[in-house]
């Protein structure tokens, strides 16, 4: 890419960043699940992402849904303090934002700021990622598994099912469920989900431009689960989306084991992203039994 924008200067994520982002992540070599081209263009609609480059970091301001301006972490090699500061600084004076911040910083970004002393620096819990052991997750080994296990072997009484990687003949069948999916738990009825509903959609339709990888389980010949991720370093892999047909029992089960044995044997860690607060879905994470959390954090000018 050779026209970016260069700060103060801003455009809106598009398909046509993503080599150059791509790039600029992968030399990074993150932790935390947000840091993927996928992640900014897949929810560009919902947090109006607009990116630039300031002193060669990738620099980001998005906007929620109560009209908050706050921005990503600046991802660059060298030293980003002079970065944060000046970007805080951006949203305070251009967007208005009386409290500027950065949302899910890295360990790494919070080491660096740290020792300036000029920065208010929080961790969130409800930020963190769930990370797993990949050979856990394809194996679930132990007596802490039997339930996975369980959920499996109950599945394969009923049901014969067959895994294919997602690819383009696939992508339908992958819209059609995500649409079932959506009617049977009311997405019309709860802004949260009509929002995912729209990354996942947006997730499908963009899948073979995106270049990123999924996995599809059929039964009777229909597809009734489905999963995406990508590598988010040499070492791990981020999931997502994984999404299984309500009427079927167990196949949340079923589409995480073969979506970690079929794709991701080779990394060491799976990166299944935060709960975002949300009680049940944070009892589904903890109930696969995390290696460990990475931590992220708000970042804000001292006052």
């Amino acid at each position: 890419m050779k026209n970016y924008p260069v700060f103060p200067d801003f455009k809106p994520i598009e398909l046509s960043d993503r080599d150059f982002i791509r790039e600029k992540f992968w030399h990074y070599q993150p932790e935390t699940a947000e840091l993927t081209f996928t992640g900014f263009f897949i929810w560009r609609t919902y947090y109006q992402f607009h990116w630039s480059i300031l002193d060669d970091c990738f620099v980001a301001y998005c906007r929620d849904r109560q009209g908050r301006f706050f921005a990503t972490e600046p991802v660059g090699s060298g030293e980003r303090t002079k970065v944060v500061y000046t970007l805080l600084k951006f949203l305070q004076e251009e967007k208005g934002q009386k409290q500027p911040a950065i949302e899910r910083a890295d360990r790494r970004l919070v080491a660096e700021l740290e020792k300036t002393g000029s920065f208010q620096i929080e961790p969130v819990r409800d930020y963190f990622d769930y990370v797993y052991r990949t050979e856990d997750l394809i194996k679930l080994p132990g007596r802490k598994y039997h339930r996975k296990r369980n959920h499996i072997r109950q599945f394969l009484k009923q049901y014969t099912y067959e895994y294919r990687p997602l690819g383009k003949e696939e992508i339908l069948g992958c819209l059609d469920l995500a649409r079932r999916w959506c009617q049977a738990k009311r997405c019309e009825e709860d802004l949260g989900l009509l929002e995912e509903k729209e990354a996942v959609l947006e997730c499908l339709k963009h899948f073979l431009e995106l270049e990123i990888q999924g996995g599809v389980i059929l039964v009777h010949n229909r597809i009734e689960a489905f999963a995406v991720g990508e590598l988010l370093n040499k070492d791990t892999a981020v999931i997502h989306v994984e999404k299984a047909s309500p009427e079927i029992p167990s196949l949340y089960a079923l589409i995480n084991q073969q979506f970690a044995e079929k794709a991701w044997s080779g990394t060491t860690w799976i990166n299944r992203e935060e709960d975002s607060g949300q009680e049940n879905l944070r009892k589904a994470k903890e109930s696969y039994y995390p290696d460990h959390l990475v931590e992220k954090f708000t970042v804000r000018l001292l006052s």
